[in-house]
């Protein structure tokens, strides 16, 4: 081996590494692994930025900012309404949302549709009486499937098919990918349907019922003499740190005050809400020299709160006189009980809240809302909650207004669990941003390139208004871009420096023993297996190289073995951490990282017993 080989097989070993701790985001890793290439000489410096403008970045970019049309004109929903049976057993209900979802996934991104049946499918494990698991994995599996038919499906397939347009054979069309992908797709949707969903672990969500456990929402009044009197909200929050809890409400002369802000000043005579667990609340009462409201006879609307078990307090008054505090000029949320709500939020992959905790974001103060708890992974958590660091996947309980919790929840790339509001799509939008996408889609079946046609549909979007043009900048996943940008180049050097052949040879030589089949099988197992465990795209950037080389050792064609991954990186479906899909259900479907194999593992071997004998025959050797 060559020093240059050695080189970039110990850059692309830490990559992996480093994807795989998981410590620091993909893109970072990413554009690092592209400045350690720059350095030791295998990337020249000129073209280490080369991949940002590559169609299929641009393609990638293009597809989000498309999707989001057909999401926010309510195309979807109407879609939906006509798809997904209103009344019918679990089998055919599950089966129809999952075909959905892979047949949206085929042309708009993946995430995006998820995202968008989410609700529906818990409203439907609701009706149906099952546990959300068995509703979210199909979903989420469904809509990874889909992914695999066509050449914008998924950022994958589009770096396999620059890939062989790099290899001086042209780049693969948009259908190209269906043969094959499109049999997988309907054979992984009928197990999914018929026995799949019943192998998902019966785990209770982790819900707002969840969240009532163990968990007190309770009235103290400010006495003579107490701590708390002449103290504004903010030093109170100091002193409550010390026994986990925290103030979420304030009563003052029977009217309540929802998510005050820190500048409020307590008086004696006021009534603190105050949030802790049961061995937290001693303490928080005495070091603030508290004492316990007497329970009184609850308005109407608290009455029904308390038969249903939600210990929120919510809002129950009118005001007659909106409070005046010098320090509350921020935020005032004094409002009647029926604009108070409890909403669960799942946060999105790529969330601006991820890393970042309640204080960090000054929840009360930009927003007016309250977090009451967090769940991660289907174990609720309450201490330290302003300080704890949001991650993807966690399901957040916000109580506000419904206004407030809407506008945080779009801002801030988290979707809404609980039942969706009411939402009449706008048809003539609709149709709009579906037939754009669909002149986008046949003017790249049509040969023309699939980067062109698509940065058409984003331009004549922006001008219908389907998708305004501010918010054309906020639809791009940024991270993916970055990601795919840097990675380019990275397995480039992988080609030009020999390292590919290298691999090639010694996985053709040890394992497959030179036999083309076996070989074919052998990359798309390693492909399956490297994206149970790192980015998708990340995986097929690093794939491609040794897939190209393999077909060369063997004199063969590189189509198949080009095929093998784009589906191999479609296969994410053993682990939460291969797909931010998977990443997304993990809260929601109250589900464990354990729980995943128990469907993924026959679906995926699955889709070999499907995939190699198809890609024999579409793709001959």
């Amino acid at each position: 081996m060559t020093t240059q080989q050695i080189l970039i097989l110990v850059i692309l070993l830490i990559t992996a590494a480093m994807f795989l701790w998981d410590r620091w985001r993909h893109d970072m890793v990413a554009v690092a692994a592209l400045l350690a290439c720059v350095i030791a000489g295998l990337v020249p410096a000129a073209d280490a930025f080369a991949g940002i403008g590559h169609p299929a970045v641009i393609t990638v970019a293009c597809v989000l900012i498309l999707s989001s049309g057909l999401k926010n004109s309510g195309a979807v929903d109407l879609l939906t309404h006509y798809v997904v049976p209103a009344a019918a057993g679990p089998t055919l209900t599950i089966g129809a949302l999952t075909a959905l979802a892979a047949l949206l996934s085929a042309f708009m991104n993946n995430v995006g549709a998820l995202a968008l049946l989410m609700p529906l499918a818990l409203q439907i494990a609701i009706k149906q009486s099952l546990p959300p698991g068995r509703v979210l994995m199909p979903l989420a599996f469904g809509s990874i499937l889909g992914g695999m038919t066509t050449l914008i499906g998924t950022p994958p397939n589009l770096i396999v098919s620059s890939f062989r347009q790099q290899s001086g054979n042209g780049g693969y069309a948009m259908f190209d990918f269906t043969p094959v992908g499109l049999a997988v797709a309907v054979t992984g949707v009928l197990f999914i349907a018929l026995i799949g969903w019943r192998m998902v672990p019966a785990r209770k969500q982790a819900g707002a019922e969840g969240f009532d456990a163990g968990a007190y929402l309770t009235e103290a009044k400010v006495a003579a003499g107490s701590a708390a009197a002449g103290k504004t909200l903010h030093e109170i929050d100091a002193i409550l740190d010390e026994t986990d809890a925290q103030i979420i409400g304030v009563i003052r002369n029977d009217v309540r005050i929802t998510a005050p802000s820190r500048g409020w000043v307590v008086r004696v005579g006021d009534i603190l809400i105050v949030e802790a667990e049961a061995e937290a609340l001693a303490g928080a009462l005495s070091a603030l020299g508290l004492k316990l409201e007497e329970a009184k006879t609850p308005p109407k609307n608290e009455a029904e709160d308390a038969e249903t078990g939600d210990k929120t307090g919510a809002v129950a008054h009118e005001p007659k006189t909106p409070p005046e505090e010098a320090g509350d000029k921020a935020v005032n949320n004094t409002r009647s009980g029926e604009d108070i709500a409890l909403q669960e939020l799942a946060v999105l992959p790529g969330s601006m809240l991820a890393g970042r905790s309640a204080s960090d974001l000054l929840l009360r103060t930009r927003y007016g809302i309250n977090l009451l708890a967090v769940s991660r992974q289907g174990r609720r958590s309450l201490a330290r909650l302003r300080a704890m660091p949001i991650a993807a996947g966690d399901v957040l309980l916000m109580q506000g207004s419904p206004e407030a919790l809407s506008e945080f929840a779009s801002s801030a790339g988290c979707v809404p669990l609980a039942e969706r509001e009411l939402r009449i799509p706008d048809k003539r939008r609709a149709l709009t941003a579906g037939g754009i996408m669909a002149a986008a889609v046949g003017g790249a079946a049509f040969g023309l390139p699939a980067a062109i046609t698509f940065a058409a549909g984003v331009l004549a979007s922006m001008a219908t208004r389907t998708v305004p043009p501010r918010a054309a900048y906020e639809a791009v996943d940024w991270p993916v871009i970055v990601l795919l940008g840097a990675l380019i180049p990275v397995a480039g050097a992988m080609e030009t420096t020999g390292a590919a052949d290298v691999i090639a040879r010694v996985m053709l030589e040890n394992i497959a023993g030179g036999n083309a089949i076996f070989g074919l099988v052998l990359i798309l197992v390693v492909t399956m297996t490297l994206s149970d465990l790192m980015n998708n795209a990340a995986t097929a950037a690093v794939m491609c190289p040794i897939a190209i080389g393999t077909a060369g050792r063997l004199d063969v064609s590189a189509d198949p073995f080009l095929m093998a991954v784009a589906i191999g990186a479609s296969c994410a479906f053993l682990t939460p951490i291969g797909h931010q899909n998977n990443t997304l259900i993990l809260g929601p479907g109250g589900l464990r990282f354990g729980d995943y194999w128990r469907m993924g593992l026959p679906l995926e071997l699955l889709v070999i017993a499907v995939s190699i004998p198809l890609l024999l025959l579409v793709w001959p050797l």
